[in-house]
């Protein structure tokens, strides 16, 4: 099983997703509420639930190595509950939908001349634009008849 994303963690404690966030951190919480499991005759390991480390995450998202104490305790409870770690493995898919913002953006434009804006980034939502289109080109100088003969510095002749 892959590891909880450090990031993700820190995201969804800081309440980042909105919504959908929100009740990732809850299903999460309450995931790590529930009781170590262990097989009949097995002793109970001595290892971290995961809950101090989720409470001290949730007091301090922005802090990284309280996500990656949790991620930790998380990876640990996994390999020694099965219970656990069928239910974080579920609970990580549904924590894919999340957009915390953890992920990279590559923008390319390419090919001809963009005549109007252009906006680059990600997650854009109720946006309007004003600006008018652009002017057509200018239509190019048509050559004239000239009578000059060559020599600037006196006027033509006209007889």
């Amino acid at each position: 099983m892959d590891p909880v994303s450090v990031g993700l963690l820190a995201a969804l404690a800081g309440g980042a997703g909105g919504e959908l966030g929100q009740q990732a951190w809850a299903g999460l919480t309450a995931l790590v509420r529930r009781p170590f499991r262990r097989n009949a005759g097995e002793e109970a390991p001595v290892v971290s639930s995961g809950e101090a480390e989720l409470a001290r995450l949730a007091q301090d998202p922005a802090d990284q190595q309280y996500a990656q104490a949790l991620s930790t305790a998380l990876a640990v409870r996994a390999a020694l509950d099965t219970a656990f770690r069928n239910g974080l493995a579920a609970w990580q898919e549904q924590a894919k939908l999340v957009s915390t913002g953890d992920s990279t953006v590559h923008n390319t434009i390419s090919g001809g001349t963009q005549h109007g804006p252009v906006l680059q980034g990600r997650d854009f939502s109720g946006l309007s634009f004003t600006t008018p289109p652009p002017a057509p080109p200018a239509p190019a100088a048509q050559p004239t008849a000239d009578t000059d003969d060559g020599d600037s510095t006196f006027p033509p002749v006209r007889g």
